[in-house]
């Protein structure tokens, strides 16, 4: 029960674009992410190396000027998990609609 793969010209897309605009989506949202968590490490490695040797030290500072330190290092690769997580999103999101729309012409042309 193969399905010949037949194409259809009522469609204002075309499939095999839509599947490379997922794909690149997915594997674009890898490299954002690993350009933002190295980017990071590299910037917060830097920063650890600077704070153990002193740098940041002043004398009469408590815990807590010691943690508002590390703040935007900690919070740094934020941006890069949320474009992360938005092109992902795509990803699916378009291979579901792709999927949809399939199965609905698939059911009007078995008319079930």
């Amino acid at each position: 029960m193969e399905e010949k793969r037949e194409r259809f010209y009522g469609t204002f897309f075309s499939k095999d674009s839509v599947l490379k605009i997922a794909r690149w989506s997915g594997i674009l949202s890898w490299v954002v992410l690993g350009i933002h968590l190295f980017t990071s490490s590299v910037m917060f490695i830097i920063f650890i190396q600077q704070f153990a040797s002193g740098i940041y030290y002043q004398k009469g500072m408590s815990i807590f000027d010691l943690l508002s330190f590390f703040n935007p290092y900690l919070t740094q690769p934020i941006p890069g998990v949320i474009y992360f997580f938005g092109l992902k999103f795509v990803e699916h999101a378009l291979l579901i609609l792709l999927d949809m729309e399939e199965s609905t012409r698939r059911s009007a042309r078995n008319g079930k």
